[in-house]
Order: structure tokens, then C-alpha cells, then sequence
């Protein structure tokens, strides 16, 4: 059996006129701002702190959109007699945000925890070359990257955590023992 002429249309319109008196669910973005999922990828924060200048966030990086300088800096003995030894202070940290993908992979191989996703998406720029945010540009979106979520009450302690009770516990008794015989 053939439709009817016309019945497609009909459809149509039924649907059309359907939805046109529901309420819109559109927010207005620059009035509301959105509610964001806890581990929302925003922008990239640099605790400063932590960063080594091991250059393995740059390395990794497909894009090629991290650029680190730095320089060696030579540290006196901390016991006399002990040699000297250097370390690496860095000078530059940017990334440019107008080639990073935002894949994330300097945050996962970095071993010291400098890199963070951070929450904050509105850094929108007129000139493209203002997208390329220096250090202090990146360690102001620290302050917007949440605290980790706390740990399952049921879940088991970690290992670092067990094994560093267990010494404190031991010097705490070594003291004790000390504080007695005196």
C-alpha cells in the first residue's frame, strides 16, 4: 500500500510543532557559565616547583609546542669536604597553545608533577601569537586546578604511605627509648 501524498510532510510539521513548545535547553554562555565535569581538560598549569628542566615533557610532545630554556647552576658541598654538584635552573617554560593539541602526554610523562590540566578555558586571544603563554602565565592557572579527589575510605593504603608510618613509627620509638635511658 503507497503513502499518502503529502503524509511525509505531515510528519514533519507533527514534529516541528512538538518541540517548539518545549523549553529550550541552550545555556547562554558568557551569562551562565557551564558546569564542568571534575576533570575537565582546560589549559596546561605549571607548578614551577617541581619542574627539573628534564625536558621530558617537550621531548614527548608531538606537536613540538614546548619550549624550555635553562641554564646550570653550581651548588656549594652540603658538608665540608663533600664535592660540589649542579642542577639545572630553568629560565623559560611556554607553551604554545596555537599548535598544542591537548593531547596530554606532557602531563602523563612528566615524573615530577609539574604539569597539570587545569579547568580554566577562557584564554582566548585577538593576535595568534599571544597564544604562546610563558611561565608566569602558567603558574597563575595552578591556582585554578582543583584538588585531587580524596581516596576510597574502603581502598587500600598505599604503599609509600604504609612504608613511610612504619619508619616514622620506628624513630618514633628509637626516641622514645632514647628519652627513657636519659
Amino acid at each position: 500500500m503507497a503513502p499518502l501524498p503529502g503524509s511525509g510532510l505531515a510528519k514533519g510539521l507533527a514534529v516541528t510543532l512538538r518541540t517548539m513548545t518545549k523549553k529550550s535547553v541552550t545555556g547562554q554562555y558568557p551569562d551562565t557559565q557551564p558546569d564542568l565535569p571534575p576533570r575537565t581538560r582546560g589549559v596546561i598549569g605549571l607548578f614551577e616547583e617541581n619542574c627539573t628542566v628534564c625536558m621530558l615533557c617537550a621531548r614527548e610532545c608531538p606537536d613540538w609546542c614546548i619550549y624550555i630554556d635553562s641554564h646550570k647552576e653550581t651548588v656549594p658541598a652540603p658538608t665540608p669536604g663533600g664535592r660540589e654538584r649542579s642542577r639545572n635552573v630553568l629560565d623559560r617554560f611556554a607553551i604554545d597553545f596555537a599548535l598544542c593539541m591537548y593531547c596530554g602526554i606532557c602531563i602523563e610523562v612528566c615524573p615530577f608533577d609539574a604539569l597539570f590540566w587545569s579547568p580554566e578555558f577562557e584564554y582566548a586571544e585577538t593576535d595568534i601569537r599571544d597564544l604562546t603563554h610563558e611561565r608566569d602565565k602558567l603558574r597563575e592557572w595552578m591556582w585554578t586546578v582543583p584538588a585531587p579527589p580524596a581516596l576510597d575510605p574502603g581502598a587500600e593504603e598505599p604503599k609509600e604511605l604504609a612504608a613511610a608510618r612504619k619508619t616514622a613509627d620506628k624513630l618514633a620509638a628509637a626516641q622514645a627509648e632514647q628519652e627513657e635511658e636519659s
